[in-house]
């Protein structure tokens, strides 16, 4: 087995159908849709499938479907009572929830999903504002932007290695930050050789991902690499520099 046939082999192993299957349509999404508008009440716009799905580069090591909730510039809530209340909502019904960075957390009928809200701007635009439960800030960002620029990337295979790589070694590393990475990593790099372009990817976090400065395309005042601590890119280039040194891919990514 060549190194492609081998990494593709890991993809075809993790990868989840983009297509919302219609048992998880009516019996997951459908459900949850009714609680989210029940809470949300006049200021919700929509509820649509976002994340991984919805680029393509979904696997079963994570969550099973993010959700993206579009609420009306004028609603009367902060941001982050916006994010509190929804997380009291999902706790309230005894709906097992966790608070992570813009997302809550959820398991819902024995699926795991990421629930999103965030406020959207004025004017014909999907920029929305999200409240940040890390720092206890606010980002200004566009999520349909970002699905357009994954799926059009070229880029698919190596992003859902690297995902699989990063639930391997159980790293903090958000997807939006992980994408970008993979792009920038193999600008000008050929398209049809996933082996040797993951491997490029972590010699990249080895050598020069600490430091780099990754920038929201979708806005450019929201510096992504703010999202971890620089300890926790020390993490990730360290975990990088120890696969490079790995003799064989099943070392590497399994």
């Amino acid at each position: 087995m060549s190194s492609d046939e081998y990494v593709r082999s890991i993809i075809s192993k993790y990868k989840v159908n983009s297509v919302i299957d219609s048992y998880t349509q009516t019996q997951v999404i459908d459900p949850l849709s009714e609680i989210i508008k029940g809470w949300a009440g006049y200021s919700l716009i929509d509820v649509k499938v976002s994340g991984s799905r919805a680029k393509g580069t979904a696997i079963n090591l994570g969550s099973d479907i993010d959700l993206f909730i579009s609420l009306i510039s004028t609603t009367d809530y902060s941001l982050k009572q916006i994010y509190d209340s929804l997380y009291d909502c999902m706790l309230n019904r005894n709906i097992t929830c966790r608070k992570q960075n813009v997302s809550v957390g959820i398991n819902y009928k024995n699926h795991n999903l990421d629930l999103v809200p965030g406020k959207r701007h004025n004017g014909n635009t999907n920029d929305h504002s999200l409240y940040k439960n890390k720092s206890n800030t606010w980002t200004q960002t566009n999520v349909e932007r970002h699905i357009n620029l994954v799926k059009n990337s070229g880029r698919i295979e190596e992003i859902i290695l690297l995902k699989i790589w990063r639930k391997l070694n159980n790293l903090d590393f958000p997807s939006i930050y992980l994408e970008l990475i993979v792009i920038e990593a193999l600008t000008n790099k050929n398209k049809n050789h996933p082996a040797d372009n993951f491997w490029t990817v972590l010699e990249y976090l080895g050598d020069s991902f600490v430091d780099k400065k990754v920038i929201d395309p979708a806005n450019s005042n929201n510096i992504i690499s703010d999202d971890l601590f620089k300890y926790e890119r020390e993490a990730i280039a360290y975990k990088a520099k120890e696969s490079s040194n790995k003799r064989t891919w099943n070392e590497i990514i399994w």
